[in-house]
């Protein structure tokens, strides 16, 4: 199936969730203890059907652009319950996720009468639904932190709604259009690698080595330069600690490099350019090298655990590099 075709038919999975329709007898949009006028509607799906992106509440000039996408009106809808747990009026824009990633979950931008109020994850399967638990948690943990040059967004609102996980997070201050569409300075990257190695959950006492922390998705697209000298860093669901110092460091590199060349030319990369990049926090050559096969099979376990291999096979891309690099692990 084309990869249209593929997020259109996820997308109508995820409308049925978010937008159930009305019970018999009942008045679509009014919910007990809210107030009346939250209603569904009719949505489009922007810039158009053949290349969904975002489905957004319907206007009267969104009839260029072909029908509606008709949606359940019931009264418990996933803006009645926003609506509901934060005492106001919400409108969300769905975000058309693609259908094939093992991670995927619905995203929401979220809205009230004076503008974009938050972005929310919905957990609608068990493994969407730990990440998104735990995502919570951490963030949590890190409003406790006094944090100098990493910015993560707050938690707004945390709860299950019609078994399903909800999480409402503050927008960051992008200071450009599009996340990842200006480089990063190095020095600044090397700095929140470095403020993030150093978080310690516990409050146990930081050192190197195998007691670092790593946020676990530090890409391009996940953090974004602010205008006052800081990084700002999303998606936090995969921070874990206890790792080599630097892996932060090595995924950044690889997702860029894989924008590139295909996953075997970016690996090798990786593992070759891995005394220059861990330089900076003081990490021998030696010891690079065995960071950079340490975050490449964690990786490929990662992609194993979660059922998904976007790189293809580890035997393509990671075996024919590490198999002989065994005496590094």
């Amino acid at each position: 199936m084309r990869d249209a075709a593929d997020r259109l038919h996820y997308l109508d999975e995820v409308m049925d969730l978010l937008f159930p329709p009305s019970h018999p007898g009942v008045r679509p949009g009014v919910r007990p203890g809210v107030r009346t006028g939250v209603r569904t509607g009719a949505r489009s799906v922007l810039p158009h059907r053949l290349v969904p992106r975002r489905v957004v509440p319907r206007t009267w000039w969104h009839r260029a652009l072909g029908r509606g996408l008709p949606v359940g009106g019931g009264i418990d809808t996933i803006e009645t319950h926003l609506s509901d747990v934060l005492g106001r009026r919400m409108r969300v824009v769905v975000h058309v996720r693609p259908a094939r990633r093992a991670n995927r979950k619905p995203i929401l931008e979220a809205y009230d009468e004076s503008g974009l109020a938050g972005f929310v994850k919905v957990g609608d399967t068990p493994r969407a639904r730990r990440l998104v638990r735990y995502e919570s948690e951490v963030l949590r943990m890190l409003a406790g932190r006094p944090l100098k040059v990493v910015v993560p967004p707050d938690v707004l609102y945390h709860g299950q709604w019609r078994g399903l996980e909800v999480l409402m997070l503050s927008p960051l201050p992008v200071p450009s259009l599009r996340v990842g569409s200006r480089r990063v300075p190095a020095p600044l990257l090397a700095s929140a690698v470095r403020e993030i190695a150093a978080i310690r959950p516990y409050g146990e006492e930081a050192d190197s080595g195998e007691a670092a922390a790593w946020q676990g998705d530090f890409t391009p697209w996940n953090i974004a330069a602010g205008t006052d000298g800081r990084l700002l860093v999303w998606d936090w669901e995969r921070f874990a600690v206890g790792v080599p110092l630097g892996l932060d460091a090595l995924h950044h590199f690889f997702h860029r490099a894989l924008r590139r060349m295909p996953p075997p030319v970016a690996a090798r990369s990786c593992l070759a350019q891995a005394g220059g990049l861990l330089e900076p926090f003081g990490v021998d050559v030696a010891q690079a090298r065995r960071t950079a096969v340490h975050y490449l099979v964690t990786l490929a376990e990662r992609h194993r655990r979660d059922g998904h291999e976007p790189l293809g096979p580890p035997a393509v891309w990671l075996n024919p590099l590490v198999d002989h690099l065994e005496f590094l692990l």
